[in-house]
């Protein structure tokens, strides 16, 4: 564990194509999707900010036995993503935060190891040339993040820092949650990787 980096879940959005319910209380193994998507990080970072939005009361109470999570409120969740990605890098202390999707859940340690390998502004992990997550990025992005108008995006800020893309072997960092049909294939991953319970 270090203190030299935290991490940044985003969790406030819509499960709208999913379930009418929240997609990140969903089980998977013994465990929930957003517990999943801090999972490989949780020994390595020494706080874990997840911003909550959409039934913020459902992720407070499933995460409330973390001791190292900490939920921000973003209210204005329906505004979409980048909102809440300002939400959680503005609580940024550590010289470094990986920023995670919440419904990126089955990402292994050894892919959040090798980003910290990599001392770079911004670290964007590749598997077979696609782009994935978790990003790593150093909090001196933040007060740019922060000074974005509406209608900016993560990518637009981005695309104009220095940044390094770096190959992993875990096709996990391409898995995110959106549909049923996703969850079915997440569910069978996991059972497939032999994920330790409890």
């Amino acid at each position: 564990m270090s203190d030299e980096v935290e991490g940044v879940i985003l969790a406030a959005g819509l499960s709208s194509r999913s379930s009418p319910y929240n997609k990140m209380a969903l089980p998977l193994g013994d465990k929930t999707v957003i517990e999943r998507s801090f999972e490989g990080m949780y020994d390595l970072v020494s706080r874990i900010i997840v911003v909550v939005g959409w039934q913020a009361v459902v992720l407070q109470n499933l995460l409330t036995p973390y001791a190292k999570v900490e939920c921000v409120l973003n209210e204005a969740y329906p505004e979409g993503m980048f909102g809440s990605v300002k939400r959680g890098v503005a609580h940024v202390r550590a010289p470094r935060f990986f920023l995670q999707p919440g419904d990126i859940p089955l990402v292994g340690r050894a892919v959040y190891q090798r980003l910290l390998t990599i001392h770079q502004d911004v670290v964007i992990p590749t598997y077979a040339g696609r782009r994935g997550h978790p990003l790593l990025l150093s909090n001196s992005l933040v007060p740019k993040i922060l000074a974005q108008p509406p209608g900016t995006t993560l990518r637009d800020v981005l695309a104009h820092s220095s940044f390094t893309l770096l190959p992993v072997d875990d096709e996990a960092i391409l898995w995110d949650l959106d549909t049923a049909q996703d969850y079915e294939f997440l569910l069978q991953k996991h059972k497939e990787r032999g994920i330790p319970e409890g």
